[in-house]
């Protein structure tokens, strides 16, 4: 099968490979899309670290089930499938507490975070275990189903940990295609004004046509006092969706009495200062939002099935599986969305970056 191999830092190679076979309770997927994440071009790009060489990135993925192994008894060939991107040992506190992502023994399909990493999706086909699988809604796109885990990660911030409430005021922090689901999810949730920051013009437009009330140019003179004037009363919720310190500076600063913030794009080292004394008077709430569990990506899966959320419209580009070095070229521009490798009927004109 043809599948693209993350073999060193920039080394990223289309190759011929031995097509998986299940094992016990496994299942080969035939991946139908795969979205790329901003911790798979940091991985690429060499500015993620915690990668074992050689690898099959690609972790957001959606397909069709080729084979199963032994033991496999609720899923057959031809079932459509979204593939979730962490599992666990099923056994251990955290799991049983529904944290799969924190189990010590966790494993993850091409992704990070995890002591083992599987093969992703960035290859015409996967083995998994069976257990990390959910059937697709047929309504809803394998493009669309590809990103059930962002939307998960995003429900699992915006709502299931810092739970926006009706009325309230928000700030998303970068709006690439995870802050844009962010967005979306205070909207969703009933926010009253939600205030969109980014450098990219594009992403901006995009959030504004999304339902944003406000858009801030993070370049364009000083962002925190324009979002005072917005807010006069400072906001209820901040995300950072960014992943840069300044972004996670800009959130800190936005901070009044009672203001929740979650530090959510950030996923690798970026010191910043706290001034603990602030912390305790204003009663602010600080906390971060890593990964998924099975709980939010069934959440998601409701959410796109009844048309809450359509993942689809953050899409700025696919891709077939034999350009994702062009991809990951679109990858490295700001001016773009979500991106996705897609294979099968499903792949369309995509526009230029």
């Amino acid at each position: 099968m043809l599948a693209a191999v993350l073999k060193d830092y920039g080394k990223l190679i289309l190759d011929e490979i031995e097509k998986p076979a299940p094992g016990p309770g496994e299942v080969v997927v035939r991946v139908r899309a795969c979205g790329i994440c901003g911790t798979d071009h940091k991985a690429v790009r060499g500015k993620r670290t915690n990668v074992d060489f050689p690898v099959i990135l690609g972790h957001e993925n959606s397909g069709v089930v080729d084979a199963v192994g032994t033991a496999v008894e609720i899923f057959r060939p031809g079932d459509q499938v979204i593939v979730a991107p962490i599992g666990g040992c099923g056994v251990c506190r955290h799991c049983r507490m529904g944290d799969v992502h924190f189990c010590e023994d966790s494993y993850t399909t091409g992704g990070e975070g995890a002591p083992v990493t599987l093969n992703g999706g960035f290859a015409e086909y996967m083995a998994v275990p069976a257990a990390l699988l959910y059937r697709k809604p047929p309504g809803v796109s394998f493009e669309a189903a590809a990103m059930t885990e962002p939307v998960s990660c995003a429900w699992k911030a915006v709502i299931d940990y810092s739970a926006v409430k009706l009325g309230e005021d928000c700030v998303v922090i970068g709006v690439g295609g995870i802050g844009l689901l962010c967005l979306m999810l205070c909207i969703r949730a009933g926010a009253g004004r939600v205030i969109a920051v980014d450098t990219s013009q594009r992403a901006l437009d995009k959030a504004r046509e999304l339902g944003a009330t406000h858009v801030f140019d993070a370049e364009d003179g000083d962002v925190r006092s324009m979002i005072g004037r917005a807010l006069p009363d400072g906001p209820d919720f901040v995300i950072e969706a960014a992943g840069a310190p300044a972004a996670v500076e800009l959130a800190l600063s936005l901070r009044r009495r009672g203001t929740r913030v979650n530090i959510f794009g950030t996923t690798t080292p970026a010191p910043v200062e706290i001034d603990a004394g602030a912390l305790n008077n204003m009663e602010s709430v600080i906390e971060a939002s890593f990964s998924t569990t099975p709980k939010a990506m069934m959440q998601s899966i409701l959410l796109m099935e009844r048309g809450v959320i359509d993942p689809a419209q953050i899409v700025t580009h696919t891709f077939g599986l034999e350009d994702i070095h062009e991809a990951f070229a679109v990858m490295d521009s700001a001016e773009r969305g979500k991106v996705v490798i897609v294979q099968g009927e499903e792949i369309r004109d995509h526009p230029e970056p």
